[in-house]
């Protein structure tokens, strides 16, 4: 049975448009911050090692409170809970450019962080909540855009504030977005019902400790050299007995702070799977590609932004094309065609080499962003198809995070492997570099005219090379990833009552 169709929401592309900006302004904070890291050392007095936990406490903070938004926006309101959240992030990015030491630094951002954790969530719930069936794939087009362009544009936006202006500028910049954001939701954002439900306290507790364990675990691994540290088995151990226990007590008590009936919908729980491989590949392809392009090809940080710029176009023409596809086209088609697109393109990526210049980077650029454009949609689409809407903002909470944790694990991931393997590397190059080598005599000028040719120039080109080697292994493993996660798409179906809609509404 067809459901009825929701009455019309007025004012829906000014909702949309005031959602979807308080999106990207938190969005934006998840790596507009990393290229002012250098310059706010020497303001904070921090060193290079401490300086990271501006990074750590907002990560930690926005994974501990992400799950519990379905519960706060069921007490509080929807409504009431993402104004207070922009209020609240915009107040906290302003005291973060006016920190006057690492440890203030820190603590705004933890705030940063729980305030900013149920904005992303929440939009893509009431986004969903506003636009009917037939048009959820238009409205996750749009969602879509925001949660992946964001983080494409961060690095170029905050270079640029940190060069032109200051790193106090990366925060400062979301005032005029928070106070038009929540003045425009105040406006019109409508007003939805409360249900009062139940705290569980024990159950978030054990969530919150595996995943606070689990990120400090992944953002702390690379400084203490992994598990040759006691401190990460310590995260280790946390983070195996919180989820061990909380996956118990929620099989087990009546009312757990997570319904593990939504868990049965296979759309949402293969959904939540293929949104990890997409957090993997989308965010850790950003962590490598600015200190490649920056250490290897010698590129400032404007020019980064430029090569770069291709890749978030590409992402939303794709984007904007799915959504309309959607109510043409098999959404496990667009998804294998998406997954198919991006595997493509990190093999691009495999035959980078020092010497090309920078059309490989646009072209597997933007090949790599309509593909992730055309798998986003449809699973953003397709995961909340089937699923009852009483369990609506707690599936989109944990897509979100999810989401997160993908990346998190993608990150740590390939930066491990780019350490590990540029030493290797490099030990296998240097031994068989020699001094006789007549190909050395290209590297100097000097060299060339018969003079000794210095050992740092030699140094200097062996770590490039080994470095670049270990930059195309990464890409390779990524391109196997999303190879392995073709399957899944045969798992998703396509929801009778989303076609029925789309069929009526043409």
């Amino acid at each position: 049975m067809t459901p009825p169709p929701k009455p019309p929401v007025e004012h829906r592309g000014l909702i949309t448009a005031m959602i979807m900006l308080a999106t990207i302004m938190q969005v934006l904070d998840t790596t507009i911050a990393n290229v002012a890291l250098p310059s706010m050392t020497g303001d904070l007095d921090a060193s290079a090692d401490t300086i990271n936990w501006v990074l750590t406490s907002y990560i930690v903070a926005a994974a501990i409170m992400t799950p519990v938004t379905g519960w706060l926006a069921d007490r509080i309101g929807k409504r009431e809970l993402f104004l207070a959240s922009i209020v609240g992030f915009t107040l906290a990015s302003m005291a973060c450019g006016m920190a006057w030491s690492l440890p203030s630094m820190v603590g705004f951002r933890l705030l940063q962080g729980i305030f900013g954790a149920a904005i992303v969530p929440l939009s893509q719930t009431f986004l969903l909540d506003i636009n009917p069936r037939e048009k959820a794939g238009q409205a996750m087009a749009v969602w879509g855009a925001g949660i992946m362009v964001g983080p494409i544009i961060g690095p170029t936006l905050g270079g640029w504030l940190t060069e032109s202006w200051n790193w106090r500028w990366v925060f400062f910049i979301n005032l005029p977005l928070g106070i038009v954001a929540f003045l425009g939701c105040v406006a019109w954002l409508p007003r939805a019902g409360r249900v009062i439900r139940r705290f569980d306290f024990f159950g978030f507790a054990m969530l919150a400790i595996a995943l606070g364990s689990l990120q400090l675990m992944l953002d702390r691994g690379a400084e203490v050299e992994w598990f040759a540290a006691l401190e990460t088995w310590i995260y280790l151990f946390l983070m195996l007995t919180g989820f061990w226990v909380f996956v118990i007590h929620i099989l087990s008590t009546d009312k757990p702070f997570l319904e593990p009936a939504m868990f049965a919908d296979r759309n949402f729980a293969t959904g939540l799977v293929f949104i990890f491989v997409v957090g993997i590949i989308l965010l850790a392809s950003l962590a490598l590609l600015p200190p490649m392009l920056s250490h290897i090809f010698g590129y400032p940080v404007i020019t980064t932004g430029m090569v770069m710029a291709p890749r978030g176009i590409g992402t939303m023409i794709a984007m904007l094309l799915a959504g309309r596809l959607l109510r043409l086209v098999d959404a496990r088609i667009l998804v294998t065609m998406g997954l198919s697109l991006t595997a493509v393109s990190l093999h691009m990526m495999t035959g980078f080499s020092p010497q090309m210049d920078s059309t490989p980077i646009v072209l597997s650029g933007v090949v790599q962003g309509l593909g992730l454009g055309l798998v986003f949609v449809p699973l953003s689409t397709v995961a909340f198809a089937t699923i009852e809407p009483r369990f609506r903002a707690d599936a989109t909470s944990l897509f979100s995070l999810v989401r997160n944790i993908g990346s998190s694990v993608g990150i740590s991931m390939v930066t491990v492997m780019l350490t590990h393997n540029t030493q290797i590397n490099h030990a296998e190059l240097g031994a068989h570099v020699s001094a006789g080598n007549p190909q050395l005599w290209q590297l100097s000028p000097e060299a060339a005219q018969g003079a000794a040719l210095p050992l740092s120039v030699i140094d200097r080109v062996v770590t490039q090379q080994a470095a670049m080697i270990a930059y195309v292994d990464d890409f390779r493993l990524m391109m196997l990833i999303t190879l392995a996660a073709l399957p899944l798409g045969l798992l998703l179906r396509r929801p009778q009552a989303s076609a029925s809609a789309a069929v009526a509404a043409d």
